[in-house]
């Protein structure tokens, strides 16, 4: 899953002057992010329920669609990461939601649909864990304080990992643990840089962007785990 321009926009983001006007309260800027994050995997739901994903690679191929993934998530990232508009930025999730939608659902379809236990259980378990991580990143502010340099390490440690499964299929498994893991410390790590940003609204989009791919990203290996786990 693309976790594209990440960096900049968090760097951005806390060194970006907010004039007074567009400051907004905690309650309301956490509202705007959770809300945000919640309407992309509802999307998400709903179109592993209802869109034809497979119809649309069957129609525009293979490579038409990683295009059609590829163009509309760089859109969608670069609009999330230059815009200082809650609105453009919101234009720009959902060009990230959509396309990562088509690729949830033929991802879930191939796990057996929605009613499947391996769905199920990587949905149930998502939930559990993101709570837990934002619990997490309330409580223990300072030890996410400190794992940005870790994770991002482990992130590229990971990248190299899934090419390596290419040649070494056993180290699969280890490399799907270790991609939940790593996900779900980056779900604490970003709710925890969230907090310190300026908080206006185009933030609280920008954030539930980062949240949401993070989440997105746990529930894929949640599902390559359980899988693993029934074969």
């Amino acid at each position: 899953m693309n976790n594209s321009m990440s960096s900049e926009r968090k760097y951005e983001r806390l060194n970006c002057f907010a004039p007074p006007e567009a400051i907004v309260s905690d309650r309301k800027y956490n509202l705007i992010m959770g809300g945000t994050i919640l309407y992309g995997l509802l999307v998400n739901v709903l179109m592993c329920q209802y869109f034809p994903a497979a119809a649309l690679v069957q129609a525009i191929g293979p490579i038409g669609t990683l295009i059609g993934y590829v163009v509309l998530v760089i859109a969608g990232s670069l609009m999330s990461a230059k815009s200082k508009s809650a609105f453009v930025s919101f234009i720009g999730y959902n060009l990230i939601v959509v396309p990562l939608g088509v690729l949830v659902t033929i991802l879930v379809t191939a796990y057996g649909g929605l009613s499947s236990q391996v769905v199920v259980s990587a949905f149930w378990y998502t939930g559990v864990i993101t709570i837990v991580m934002v619990c997490a990143s309330t409580a223990f502010p300072k030890f996410f304080a400190r794992i940005g340099g870790f994770l991002f390490a482990a992130l590229i440690g990971l990248i190299v990992m899934g090419i390596l499964t290419w040649f070494i299929p056993a180290m699969y498994s280890f490399y799907s643990i270790a991609g939940a893991v790593i996900f779900s410390l980056y779900i604490g790590f970003d709710m925890f840089r969230s907090q310190i940003y300026p908080k206006t609204a185009d933030n609280a989009v920008d954030c539930a962007i980062d949240i949401y791919l993070d989440i997105i990203n746990l529930f894929v290996f949640l599902l390559q785990i359980f899988a693993n786990r029934d074969n």
